[in-house]
């Protein structure tokens, strides 16, 4: 294994997208616990396929891919556990106080950082990580992004993608020894989701949308909003939006 408990760490100049690469390894049969890190995406991808653009040498832009012993029931954990390590590991090298919106955008000050998608690729689970460093206020790619530079954090690339990494590697591995337990990362991911106690709407697919407040995550991961009727209802997907309080 190379330090920090990777079996390998890939770096390339440029690549269509990371998380395809790694699929792509994934249904080859390459084993597990190996990383690609791209100084440049044409092609990337972000949750609910949203695209993901930015200026070369920018941004933070990485894979990995897993092969988990636990329970594929366990699986759906994974995402939580990603976002609990972007969190840690911007709080670490940037020195920002970032939070996580369900189910694991990187958030500082109530603008969005970065994102995490994670995917099934038969037998293997690929985790793809991008977080906007030194990008510019006029090349963010809406209004509602961020990067650390903007926010005033130490917007080094390479401290932040090796700390990423440790803390991906520390954080599955505690998932792991745990069986895939909802205590391993449940209790860490409540404290650092702004979600939890905020009103919000959930935009579902196929266009439903529903209004209330974030109550909690369950142990499945399941994002909890007790609607208007004060029903619960529990959300596995979605767009969630941070709802202001009325003035």
């Amino acid at each position: 294994m190379v330090p920090g408990g990777w079996r390998r760490v890939d770096l390339v100049d440029n690549t269509g997208s990371t998380n395809a690469d790694l699929a792509d390894a994934a249904r080859r049969g390459e084993p597990g616990d190996i990383a690609l890190v791209a100084e440049e995406q044409s092609s990337g991808r972000g949750r609910l396929d949203r695209a993901w653009h930015a200026p070369p040498r920018s941004s933070l832009l990485l894979s990995v891919m897993l092969r988990p012993t636990t329970a594929p029931a366990t699986w759906p954990l994974l995402p939580l556990v990603a976002g609990v390590a972007g969190v840690e590991a911007v709080r670490r090298v940037a020195e920002l106080d970032a939070v996580l919106k369900w189910p694991n955008d990187v958030m500082v000050a109530g603008r969005k950082l970065g994102g995490i998608l994670v995917q099934l690729v038969e037998s293997a689970v690929v985790i793809g990580l991008g977080l906007n460093v030194s990008i510019r206020p006029a090349e963010l790619p809406v209004p509602t992004a961020t990067s650390i530079a903007i926010e005033g954090g130490h917007p080094d690339r390479e401290a932040l993608t090796k700390e990423v990494l440790r803390a991906l590697r520390r954080r599955y591995d505690a998932w792991l020894a745990a069986d895939g337990a909802a205590h391993a990362v449940l209790p860490t991911y409540r404290e650092l989701c702004d979600t939890i106690g905020r009103r919000v709407s959930v935009d579902l697919p196929g266009g439903v949308v529903v209004d209330g407040e974030a109550s909690g995550v369950d142990d499945s991961g399941r994002l909890l909003v007790v609607t208007a009727d004060g029903a619960e209802h529990g959300f596995t997907v979605g767009d969630v939006m941070h709802v202001r309080p009325e003035a």
